[in-house]
Parts: structure tokens; C-alpha cells; sequence
């Protein structure tokens, strides 16, 4: 079995257990970044506060709203990404090796081509998995109507009335599916996949502030004669670096949602999107830099955790993989 294959399976189980233990706050941020209080009405609801009224009015299963499919979605894309980012890695490593025999280099993978390799990877996930993202969050954003709601919706008479989805009955993956097809045919499974490209520079920019913070406190160590670095800086430095990337790239995650979320097609204009630049411009106009940050706290705990998690797990299955294979060849 490749090494390819072995950290595309072990991705994909560590992506799958990351993502049962943190859905419902994944739910509750993809509801937050969706939200239009464009008068700014409403009091900001905190995300324990937040689950609190998903529960209270639609119900526990709410929270876990597209969980088959974002366990698909999860399996697949964290299968892909490190699929590829494998193979791309193995081709860098030897044309690498390739310019060290011409006397070129030193045959080790310089961090630029390290970014390339991720960058790559990552945009070819974002190009198959993204219509799966798209009905996951259509999933995440539908509400259950209360009777009050409904008794509304025959004629509706404000912005928040207007976002009130009519649920069919049943509304699953399939019904989901159908939905997305009848307002935009094939391409609308591939709603938000600019702004998601772009995202793909996150993990590159988080590994670049990484690495720029880590040579600086190393020089600093040098000149009181020590260049080791605690397992708890490092921890630190990683986490900040997180920060730093999530909130450069996270007004894009938003635009993302809102273009995937259910889209109105009547009434109020200013809840309408053409496309990604449109949004953005929208958003800028009606709601100010706050609408481009909405629900960024909860994306921070649910991506620190999500990413231990994954991070941790993913290691365990590889090493118990790699010692099942060497224990299989042995004997």
C-alpha cells in the first residue's frame, strides 16, 4: 500500500471523528455567517446561546442538520487533500533529487514548493468535493418554521420573514439536491468555489506565519546561546499563526456560505447575489467589515478543535497502519 493511499485513508477517519465531535458548533457558525440583521436589529446571540435556541426551537437533530453528507463530504475531502498532496509531494521530492544530481540544490524540498504542493492539493479538493459543501450548507441554514412563522409566510412583511425557509417535507440530501438543481441547474453545485479557492491559501499562509515566527525566536535564542525550542512554544506559535490566517481568510468562508446558503429570489434586493463579487460588494454596503466577521469566534474553537482532533488521529492511524504492513511483510 502507497504511502499516498495509507495518508489518504488515515485523512479521511481523522476527518470523519473530527467532524461527529464539532458539528453542532459547525452548524451554529454556518448559521451566523448567514444571518442578514441588515438593520442590526437583532441582539448578537453567543454561540452556547445560539445552540441554546436551535435546540428550544427546532430541536436537537437540527444541530446535526446535513451530517451524512458532511461525514461524505469529510471523508472525501480530507481522502482527496492528502491523496494528492501525497503525490504531489513524492513528484517535488524527486525532482528535487533530479536537480541535486545536476548539481542543483541540495535535494531537500525548499518551503516555497512545500506551499505549492499544498496549494495544488488543496485546489484540486475544492474542485470535486465543492458541490457536496454546497448542499451541507444548505442543510446547516434550513429552519424548522414554528407556527407563528408560517402563519407569516403567506404574506410576508419584513427582511427576517423574507429568510424564512418553507420546509418540504421530507428535506434530506436528496430533496436538497433537487432544490439546488431547480434554481441553477449543473452549476449550482459549484456556487462559492472562488472565494473557497482562494481559501486554499490558508494553511499556507498559517505554515508561512509559522515558520517566520519560529526563525525569529530561534536568532533570538542564538544570541543567549541556545536554539531549542519548548514543545509548548511551538504549540503556541502554531496556534497563533492559526489565528492570524483564519482571520485574513475568514470574510471569504463567509461569502462562501452566503452564496451556497438558500438564496432569495424575491423581495428585498440587497439579499440577493449574482455571484462573488456582488456579495462582497453587498455586504460592504449594507453591513459594513461586521457582516465579514460574523460567527468568526466559533470558527475558532471549532477549527482548533477540529484540527487537533484530525491531526491527532490521522498520525495514530498511519503509524498503526505502517506497523500492520511491516508486520505483515515480516512474517
Amino acid at each position: 500500500m502507497s504511502d499516498a493511499l495509507i495518508n489518504g485513508l488515515a485523512g479521511a477517519g481523522g476527518g470523519i471523528i473530527a467532524q461527529l465531535l464539532t458539528y453542532p458548533l459547525q452548524t451554529v457558525n454556518t448559521r451566523q455567517q448567514t444571518e442578514r440583521d441588515l438593520k442590526r436589529e437583532k441582539r448578537k446571540l453567543g454561540t452556547i446561546e445560539h445552540m441554546c435556541q436551535v435546540v428550544k426551537q427546532e430541536g436537537w437533530e437540527r444541530l446535526y442538520g446535513g451530517l451524512a453528507p458532511s461525514l461524505a463530504g469529510t471523508a472525501a475531502s480530507q481522502g482527496v487533500y492528502y491523496y494528492f498532496y501525497q503525490v504531489f509531494r513524492n513528484q517535488a521530492e524527486a525532482t528535487a533529487l533530479a536537480r541535486k544530481k545536476k548539481g542543483l540544490g541540495d535535494g531537500s524540498v525548499g518551503m516555497f514548493a512545500s506551499l505549492l504542493v499544498a496549494a495544488f492539493a488543496g485546489s484540486v479538493n475544492v474542485l470535486m468535493t465543492n458541490p457536496i459543501w454546497v448542499i451541507v450548507t444548505r442543510m446547516q441554514t434550513h429552519r424548522k418554521m414554528t407556527k407563528d412563522q408560517t402563519a407569516a409566510s403567506v404574506s410576508p412583511s419584513s427582511d427576517a420573514e423574507a429568510l424564512v425557509a418553507v420546509e418540504p417535507r421530507p428535506y434530506g440530501t436528496f430533496n436538497t439536491i433537487q432544490e439546488v438543481y431547480d434554481e441553477a441547474g449543473v452549476t449550482g453545485f459549484w456556487k462559492g468555489v472562488i472565494p473557497t479557492l482562494i481559501m486554499v491559501s490558508n494553511p499556507s499562509m498559517q505554515f508561512m506565519l509559522y515558520e517566520t515566527m519560529l526563525t525569529k525566536l530561534k536568532k533570538k535564542r542564538a544570541l543567549k546561546g541556545s536554539n531549542s525550542v519548548t514543545a509548548l512554544e511551538t504549540f503556541l506559535l502554531g496556534a497563533v499563526a492559526k489565528l492570524g490566517a483564519t482571520v485574513t481568510t475568514y470574510p471569504l468562508l463567509v461569502v462562501k456560505s452566503r452564496l451556497q446558503a438558500k438564496q432569495v429570489t424575491t423581495g428585498d434586493k440587497r439579499q440577493q447575489y449574482k455571484g462573488t463579487l456582488d456579495a462582497i460588494l453587498k455586504m460592504i454596503r449594507y453591513e459594513g467589515l461586521y457582516g465579514f466577521y460574523k460567527g468568526m469566534s466559533t470558527k475558532i474553537v471549532q477549527s482548533v478543535l477540529a484540527a487537533a482532533v484530525l491531526f491527532m488521529i490521522k498520525e495514530e492511524l498511519v503509524k498503526g497502519a505502517k506497523l500492520l504492513l511491516s508486520n505483515a511483510t515480516s512474517s
